[in-house]
């Protein structure tokens, strides 16, 4: 079958790999019909998130239909329509049982402390294939695979799978009660739900803070207030705009891209290689607790690299700031997201920007890397399966040019374009 596999750092391929069996009486076999690439993919290309073992299958969001389940999976059937759960877990151990999945203790088999398991990442993370395949062994498929209704399309149950419930989660961590005043730092995939779930949540005002035009005017489409990092200090604007108190309310949704070198040109040129992450502090992070008000709270769901020590401890502890983070538990909340979606109170797929062909996977990954503007968040999809095809309007609005010839080659030399490890250069 096709997947696409990472073989080095900025290396990464469309091959033949062998199919997924059964090897667990909880496994299931699904086969893939939608997958989507998210910023984590890309830290792991880059060399950000290290470890990555040559001939690993990409991927951790997906959407399929069950093929093959074990003998004790008795929740599902061959036939079913299901949304897979980004992070790995057992639902029996304590972990589990209290909502935090993604600390599950059984799930990654390297032991207790090990941390999330999850699909598509080093060994570390448990090396379980990815779901840029066009099918997935799924472990423990009665609790990772969560059903869904005929009304809700691969399309939205994409969003469903990782970065929805993420936004949800960086709102809920962030304690947003009717009436509060939220920065969301990073208008990315995750940046963009954590607005949505400020929304539902009842916040009266959300700043949006980024540079890119596109992701700029998505946030403000959501009616966000957005700043614009590169034109004003987003501090001092926030300031101003609250009556110097700042905001209840920060979530951090940048991660590790925000201890980057400011000057993304300079990494494509190959002059960050003194660079490493965690070497410098978080500008979001720094941002996010400046413009909070005293006593307010910080959310973070940005990803970070174990080796990150640097945080403002000072700034916050002198505020009185309360700080919460993790890896979202993204089974505790798919159920609840897959109803909020089925109502019609929101529709995940208006924050879909572009489908492709998994022909076309890796050129897509070389357009996100570089946050080309109109490629926010993406989904793959084989063009062979169950009639699956890119031709709804909004689709091909996405795919002008073909993929503008497979993105210009100027692109394709600098790929990827930022977080290179010391030992990489990207000329």
């Amino acid at each position: 079958m096709k997947a696409l596999v990472f073989r080095d750092i900025g290396d990464i391929a469309m091959e033949e790999v062998d199919e997924p069996t059964l090897q667990e009486p909880t496994d299931a076999i699904v086969r893939i019909t939608t997958s989507a690439i998210c910023g984590t993919d890309l830290h792991l290309v880059r060399g950000t998130l290290d470890g990555m073992k040559p001939g690993t299958v990409l991927g951790h969001e997906g959407v399929g239909v069950v093929e093959s389940v074990g003998s004790d999976v008795r929740n599902l059937q061959p036939g079913d329509r299901v949304v897979i759960a980004s992070t790995i877990a057992c639902g029996n151990c304590s972990y589990c049982r209290a909502g935090y999945h993604s600390q599950c203790d059984t799930a990654n088999p390297n032991g207790k402390q090990a941390g999330t398991a999850f699909f598509g990442g080093p060994p570390s993370s448990g090396s379980f294939a990815g779901l840029h395949a066009e099918k997935a062994r799924i472990p423990y498929a009665h609790i990772g695979l969560v059903k869904l209704p005929d009304s809700i399309s691969d399309d939205q149950a994409i969003m469903l799978s990782d970065i929805f419930p993420t936004g949800f989660f960086a709102a809920e961590l962030a304690e947003i009660v009717e009436g509060d005043t939220v920065a969301v730092f990073g208008c990315g995939p995750v940046g963009q739900f954590a607005i949505a779930s400020a929304q539902m949540m009842g916040a009266s005002r959300i700043f949006a803070i980024d540079r890119y035009p596109d992701r700029l005017d998505m946030a403000r489409r959501q009616g966000a207030e957005v700043i614009n990092f590169d034109e004003e200090d987003p501090v001092q604007t926030i300031r101003r705009l609250t009556g110097d108190i700042g905001v209840d309310r920060a979530i951090d949704a940048v991660g590790v891209d925000a201890s980057a070198p400011h000057d993304e040109q300079s990494n494509q040129n190959g002059d960050a290689s003194n660079w490493q992450p965690g070497s410098s502090p978080s500008q979001a992070m720094q941002w996010a607790v400046q413009a909070l008000a005293k006593a307010g709270t910080l959310a973070i769901v940005g990803v970070y690299a174990d080796s990150t020590h640097n945080f403002p401890i000072g700034a916050a502890m002198n505020k009185n700031l309360t700080i919460k983070m993790g890896n979202c538990p993204h089974r505790r909340y798919i159920p609840e997201l897959i109803e909020l979606t089925a109502s019609g109170r929101i529709d995940p797929a208006e924050l879909l920007t572009q489908c492709v062909s998994m022909e076309d996977a890796v050129d897509a990954f070389k357009a996100f890397d570089v946050r080309q503007s109109g490629w926010t968040k993406i989904a793959v999809a084989p063009s062979d399966q169950d009639g699956r095809k890119l031709d709804t309007p909004r689709q091909q609005s996405r795919q002008h040019n073909e993929l503008q010839h497979e993105v210009d080659d100027a692109v394709d030399d600098s790929f990827p374009a930022s977080d290179p490890p010391p030992s990489y250069r990207c000329d």
